[in-house]
């Protein structure tokens, strides 16, 4: 037998090596391979040929294989239990293919960041795409203007919205409402003016959202401070931001108290980088929406997406 380095490795003729080195017979072979023994037999042949060794010792009743047979059987599963892997990998990819979630910076940055993790541990087949709009809040685009899929995309767009919860045509779940409390760093609630009461806040800095809402989406300092009882606070003071954001991380960093939206918030609650001074709360008209075909669902990716959401959002309002 004549050994060739030229010629393409015979595969068909590994994957009838391996299984008749597996079960040691070239019949249990063909039957898993559901071809005939002689197509096996045929085909070590054909390897052994190509080695230039022989791989078994063929008994009268039985098989065995030779050392060498035994040196490449073990390199040989690994390499095909890698092909298996890979065409598993692509298979699941395929069943469960990406999505785009598109949501407001301020939700994307607050809420879905710091617990995408746990979705991602949960589902490590779906392949997600966050997108952070401006337009993704009622009132910064004309009449929806970003579009939310159609029965025929691959990669489905779904959306969670700031808003009325009014979008025709689509399927409308709400995540949760906004809920604004007054939120400081720990440090404000000591030393000599401790902020404990609504009153207590003409002793510190209020930090100004200027985010561009429409008219009565959100509460301003004013309106809160009149249902908290403290009217007579100054309010034309404190620094501005132009994003909701930037005014908690403002907060985060003792430089003053901002309005904030309990849900996007409590995770810097619980981890003690804020603190809710009183318990005031001021609701609005806008919750958060997950907005979608009525088909989108149909993605597993989307699916799981959609259940871990809500289920999360649920589970933080009890």
């Amino acid at each position: 037998m004549a050994k060739s380095n030229h010629r393409p490795v015979p595969l068909p003729a590994l994957r009838a090596f391996e299984a008749a080195a597996r079960h040691l017979s070239f019949k249990n072979a063909a039957a898993e391979l559901n071809v005939t023994a002689g197509a096996v037999s045929h085909h070590v042949k054909q390897l052994e040929e190509f080695l230039g060794v022989a791989l078994f010792r063929r008994l009268t009743r039985a098989l065995e294989l030779t050392a060498e047979g035994h040196a490449m059987l073990p390199r040989l599963r690994e390499g095909f239990a890698a092909i298996e892997d890979a065409v598993e990998q692509v298979r699941v990819r395929e069943a469960s293919p990406a999505f785009t979630v598109m949501t407001p910076p301020g939700f994307a940055k607050r809420w879905l960041v710091p617990r995408l993790a746990v979705f991602t541990r949960a589902n490590p087949q779906v392949e997600i795409h966050v997108s952070a709009r401006n337009e993704m809040i009622d009132g910064r685009e004309p009449e929806l203007s970003v579009p939310v899929g159609s029965p025929g995309d691959e990669a489905p767009l779904v959306q969670v919205r700031f808003g009325t919860g009014h979008y025709s045509g689509l399927q409308v779940e709400e995540v949760f409402h906004a809920t604004y409390v007054a939120v400081c760093s720990p440090r404000l609630l000591q030393g000599r003016k401790a902020l404990r009461t609504p009153a207590d806040l003409a002793h510190h800095t209020l930090l100004h959202d200027d985010t561009d809402y429409e008219e009565g989406a959100r509460p301003a300092w004013a309106d809160f401070l009149r249902m908290a009882g403290a009217p007579d606070v100054e309010i034309a003071r404190g620094p501005h931001f132009s994003d909701a954001s930037l005014a908690i991380d403002a907060a985060i960093e003792g430089v003053g108290v901002a309005l904030a939206m309990k849900p996007l918030v409590s995770a810097d609650i619980a981890a003690g980088r804020l603190a809710v001074p009183f318990k005031v709360e001021a609701t609005t008209r806008y919750a958060y929406y997950l907005v979608m075909p009525a088909n989108a669902a149909d993605n597993p990716g989307v699916a799981a997406f959609r259940k871990w959401l809500l289920d999360a959002s649920a589970e933080e309002r009890r």
